[in-house]
């Protein structure tokens, strides 16, 4: 069998923590890169030199079948917007420079490593609030906007992508409210039983990604495997 390695990136939060707890319990990679700006991986999403280095690393070893994106702010030093009226530019290229550029430059730097001859997957951490159509409350501008924003560039990758790994499938990933910091503040009102725990929210993602094929490349999916609009 043909060694694989998979990369986690952001492993040092919450979900990301505990999909590569499960990857390696797995024991289906030869390697499980877990890298973090925090961890020993020492990846900056918002250094473009980070993430080359990162995967310059990677690429030294088995190739990755599995790329993991784990990253994501929604309240780091802002609110999100509950009006149009605190909109600021700060707040909203923070939330970008996370949340869509940084997953993109993963993809431009890491995509070039995936195996062509079988099956590999790039999978990046989306949100339901992403969804334009799914949209019924408003607010949140900048965390809703740079995950539609992040929806699209998986969209445009996988279209690429497919034209040199037809067997590659590109997906965003909806977590749920799973206990972490990022949810923290917003946990109130949630019901106890749709308050997951990382370990779960990360076998319920590892599971759906292990049901997805090529045609559903491009896509984003909820925890329980249903598609989330665009």
């Amino acid at each position: 069998m043909t060694e694989t390695s998979a990369v986690v990136i952001g492993a040092s939060g919450g979900v990301g923590a505990a999909v590569e707890q499960a990857l390696r319990a797995s024991g289906r990679y030869a390697v499980v890169h877990a890298l973090s700006r925090s961890g020993a991986g020492g990846l900056d999403l918002e250094v473009e030199a980070s993430v080359a280095a990162a995967a310059e690393r990677v690429a030294g070893g088995p190739a990755p079948s599995l790329v993991f994106v784990a990253t994501g702010v929604l309240h780091s030093g802002h609110e999100p917007e509950r009006s149009w009226r605190t909109l600021s530019a700060d707040h909203m290229l923070r939330d970008y420079r996370v949340n869509t550029v940084g997953p993109a430059l993963v993809a431009k730097h890491f995509l070039p490593l995936l195996p062509r001859d079988r099956r590999s997957v790039f999978a990046a951490l989306s949100a339901r609030v992403g969804s334009i159509d799914d949209n019924r409350l408003g607010g949140w501008h900048s965390y809703r906007a740079s995950k539609a924003a992040l929806n699209m560039i998986l969209r445009n990758l996988s279209i690429e992508l497919q034209r040199s790994h037809p067997q590659a499938i590109v997906a965003g990933l909806h977590p749920g409210t799973v206990d972490t910091g990022l949810s923290q503040p917003f946990q109130r009102g949630v019901a106890t039983d749709k308050l997951f725990t990382p370990d779960y929210s990360a076998a319920c993602l590892l599971a759906v990604l292990d049901g997805l094929a090529p045609a559903d490349s491009g896509g984003v999916f909820a925890w329980d495997g249903a598609r989330v609009p665009a």
